[in-house]
């Protein structure tokens, strides 16, 4: 799981757009469906217009405020929007730059669906779950308009800034400031941006029956904070949601952007469009499984080298971690390993 491995390397060291338009085009011969993105590009694209002016909030003697825009709310329409276009009317997105060290220059991911001439991002939150809010938009049991408060939330711990977070050839996966939402981009909140976390930080416990046979056998010993003479562990917990930086991923790939593109557009059945037609948006959230890190310890202590420490990396499996199945061996492995984890940090 590069994903995580990444993670572990990066946390420890360290308006709407306006329809889709056909002009007619001059023929020409037929190209494969991953001919040039130039060529590709003019059949789908819309003429050329204006773009709207950006709105900046203003204080009342009529002076700039600040750099953060007013954000511009989509309402329900009487069309279906096929794909957006960078030249178009109304398209606007919130300025990003990725891997810059100062959050507000780096600029917030916004992919919701509120504000379609704002998004900076391509896909939707929550990877493949995004399916099961539309069912429940459709079945009449969530309001579309609906935005969760976010303002009284904040991680239970901390990690970073660490200086890997400004290099974008370390990150290209995850958002490093996805925890950081309303910390960081609270100027935005305040003004009514929706803006999700693609981090969430908290404390868990773990329960395992494997664990307290460890301690009966005298393998482990309980510290009380760690862990607990009943079995539980007491962990911190992330949860993370892919962000995909879609240059830095090419170039991992040794590919050209506009091939990855291409292949992702092509692969999906054309499920994201605007993969092709948005050329200007560098972000990406793809509809893939995130991934959970859970921390034995204390976290501040991992940048710290002289501090030995343990990672497992571990595709979770229902029949056998949940239900105990001998289909395969991936709960003996799991127990295993964090009887390791620890055993190093108690």
């Amino acid at each position: 799981c590069p994903t995580l491995s990444s993670f572990f390397h990066t946390f420890a060291r360290a308006l709407p757009s306006r329809r889709l338009h056909w002009k007619k085009q001059p023929q020409r011969r037929r190209s494969s469906p991953l001919s040039s993105s130039s060529d590709r590009n003019v059949a789908m694209s819309s003429p050329p217009a204006s773009k709207k002016p950006r709105t900046v909030s203003k204080g009342s003697a009529g002076d700039v405020d600040d750099s953060i825009p007013t954000p511009e709310f989509t309402t329900q329409l009487d069309y279906v929007n096929l794909t957006s276009h960078a030249d178009s009317f109304g398209v606007d997105p919130i300025p990003t730059s990725w891997a810059h060290p100062d959050p507000t220059v780096r600029g917030p991911v916004i992919c919701t669906v509120r504000h379609s001439s704002q998004r900076n991002a391509i896909g939707a939150h929550s990877g493949s779950y995004c399916i099961y809010t539309g069912l429940a938009v459709a079945a009449g049991k969530l309001n579309p308009e609906y935005v969760p408060n976010l303002k009284l939330t904040s991680p239970v711990f901390g990690i970073g800034p660490h200086k890997s977070w400004s290099d974008p050839k370390k990150i290209a996966s995850i958002d490093p400031f996805g925890h950081l939402t309303t910390e960081v981009f609270g100027g935005y909140l305040d003004k009514g941006f929706d803006i999700r976390p693609t981090i969430a930080i908290t404390k868990a416990h773990i329960d395992l029956p494997e664990t307290r046979e460890a301690i009966a056998a005298g393998r482990l010993v309980p510290d009380g904070k760690i862990l607990m003479p009943s079995g539980q562990s007491v962990v911190s917990k992330a949860a993370i949601e892919p962000v995909w930086y879609l240059p830095e991923i090419a170039r991992r790939f040794g590919c050209t952007e506009s091939v990855l593109r291409q292949s992702i557009f092509r692969m999906t059945n054309g499920m994201y469009p605007e993969l092709i037609t948005r050329p200007d948006i560098k972000i990406f959230l793809p509809p893939i499984g995130g991934l959970t890190i859970y921390i034995w310890g204390d976290p501040d202590t991992i940048p710290d080298e002289d501090i030995e420490l343990t990672c497992r990396v571990h595709d979770e499996c229902n029949g056998s971690d949940v239900f105990g199945s001998d289909i395969c061996t991936c709960r003996p492995y799991l127990t295993h390993a964090i009887e390791e984890v620890s055993a190093i940090a108690c």
